[in-house]
């Protein structure tokens, strides 16, 4: 099969799924993130380079404090837990958004986990947190202003390259195929720029039920796709 490069998912449903079973939606929460996990070592095992999760988006600061809080919890639990995962199978951890409304003692965690995994090349894992994209899109036009205002660039020179190099996924191959669990028809303020030509698969499988089976189907669906990028 042609394997993507990079996969991005949109892991939407684990409130329905939740609610479905009669639980508390930090149930669907904790589920997710084994799926995750799941997901990692299906990437390890398949051969994609790049993988990039929407956890948390800057709408979801809107949310009640105490779903805000165990979430948060349960990324920091799975930092603690996977950081031997991580090491044993060369696992870059990136942390992609805002990361000025972090809690700073998880920030901290994740730095050290960023810096103590910057080396490893076989999968880089994003974590979008506090993440929107055009917030994403106007930072990076800010720094291209603010550098042209001070004499640093020509503005004509401004191009594709420069603009992604000053995004949060600088220096990373755009993805080649964007997942969205639940069924939602919509991409949700999730990598704007960097989804123009992306494949796109969307499931009615909640996240908490995307196993091996799902992903599967989902490479194998995209390995079908005639990506022709405009050109024909």
């Amino acid at each position: 099969m042609n394997i993507p490069k990079h996969i991005a998912i949109i892991m939407d449903g684990n409130g329905r799924w939740a609610e479905k079973r009669g639980l508390p939606k930090v149930i669907g929460h904790k589920q997710g993130v084994d799926i995750v996990k799941n997901t990692v070592k299906l990437c390890l095992k398949t051969g994609v380079q790049y993988l990039t999760l929407y956890a948390f988006s800057t709408e979801n600061w809107s949310r009640p404090d105490s779903e805000i809080k165990a979430l948060f919890q349960l990324l920091e639990n799975f930092i603690d837990n996977e950081i031997k995962l991580f090491h044993d199978n060369k696992i870059k951890f990136c942390i992609i958004g805002e990361r000025s409304r972090i809690q700073k003692d998880l920030l901290a965690k994740v730095e050290k986990t960023e810096k103590d995994t910057s080396d490893y090349h076989d999968l880089t894992l994003n974590i979008a947190l506090s993440y929107g994209a055009r917030q994403e899109i106007l930072n990076a036009a800010r720094i291209l202003a603010q550098d042209a205002k001070s004499g640093k660039i020509d503005p004509k020179d401004i191009d594709e390259k420069m603009f992604s190099s000053n995004l949060y996924t600088a220096g990373q191959p755009d993805p080649d195929l964007l997942i969205r669990t639940s069924g939602e028809m919509r991409v949700s303020n999730f990598l704007l720029w960097q989804i123009s030509y992306s494949e796109l698969y969307v499931t009615e499988t909640l996240w908490p039920d995307f196993d091996e089976r799902e992903f599967n189907k989902a490479i194998e669906t995209y390995s079908k796709r005639d990506r022709r990028f405009g050109g024909r």
